[in-house]
């Protein structure tokens, strides 16, 4: 019998990033997903705002779709008749809310070629803000460790598993990293993670001025992350442009559905907060899981 599988803490960007499946060739054998900074996955650790659920099957035999937003993204999770301690959870909570899930990842390869990532709870929890900054701190160590040895294996030129493996990896890290190297065919984009890092940070340590730089490759990056004393230029504008957001979008909820964003853009604007603050805005408190989109055309405060 194989070992339970490690869930990963990886971060919605990492994971629909992902292109790679190992597929079973045996009956029972797990399959996997392989990032592009290497996290060999069959499961993971998500968190975030649930923020809405489907059932797209019937009430004999329920089949839940939902989204689940982090500080970068969403993942997008389904839950069938095999998931029954799953399903049932999903049936009682109310979006939007905190939660956390373990899972397995499944992929999914359009007739154009393009790869889509899901993730299969098993167990899903409503949760407390706290934890789920617990959540985004850990993940976001990992993502940070993930780009260091992917920058340490590219600093060993034609470096071996063997060779990673006696440079302090684990078995897991030094055939994800090289497996990843070898198949993707370009080197990771650090930007995209830096940012989902930085956003991170910036979600956990509001009053610091969190600015971590995007360098166009590994080559330059610091061996770890300095984060500021001091440093909160801008810091009050912003919350102050947070706080008025907040309190239009409460008053133009007149029926439960949200604010019409119409409506929200045209009083931003008699504020004085031109289209593109309220935009950016708008974008930092969906990070902060306090506001979420229930469609394209309203936005909503949790």
């Amino acid at each position: 019998m194989n070992a339970r599988e490690t869930a990963w803490r990886v971060f919605a960007t990492e994971l629909n990033s992902s292109t790679l499946e190992i597929k079973a060739t045996e009956e029972k054998m797990p399959s996997y997903i392989i990032s592009p900074l290497g996290a060999k996955i069959n499961r993971v650790l998500i968190s975030g705002v649930l923020t809405e659920k489907e059932n797209v099957g019937s009430e004999e035999e329920p089949m839940w779709r939902g989204r689940v937003q982090d500080v970068s993204g969403s993942f997008f999770i389904n839950i069938g008749k095999f998931q029954p301690e799953a399903s049932a959870a999903i049936a009682d909570l109310e979006a939007p809310c905190f939660i956390a899930a373990v899972g397995r990842v499944r992929a999914y390869t359009t007739d154009d070629g393009r790869t889509f990532i899901t993730v299969r709870p098993e167990h899903i929890v409503k949760i407390d803000e706290k934890i789920r900054n617990d959540w985004i701190l850990e993940t976001a160590k990992s993502t940070w460790k993930r780009l260091k040895d992917t920058k340490k294996v590219l600093g060993m030129g034609d470096a071996t598993e063997k060779d990673l493996i006696d440079a302090g990896m684990s078995p897991v890290e030094a055939f994800g990293i090289t497996y990843a190297l070898d198949n993707y065919g370009n080197l990771p984009d650090s930007t995209l993670y830096l940012k989902t890092i930085q956003a991170a940070l910036r979600m956990l340590l509001p009053e610091r001025n969190v600015d971590l730089g995007f360098p166009e490759d590994l080559s330059d990056e610091p061996d770890e992350i300095e984060i500021p004393e001091n440093g909160n230029a801008g810091g009050n504008n912003a919350a102050q442009l947070e706080d008025m957001i907040l309190n239009l979008l409460e008053e133009l909820d007149t029926d439960g559905k949200g604010a019409p964003r119409e409506e929200l853009e045209r009083r931003a604007e008699a504020e004085g907060i031109s289209s593109i603050e309220l935009e950016e805005v708008s974008n930092t408190l969906m990070d902060k899981g306090l506001v979420y989109e229930p469609n394209l055309r309203y936005l909503k405060r949790i």
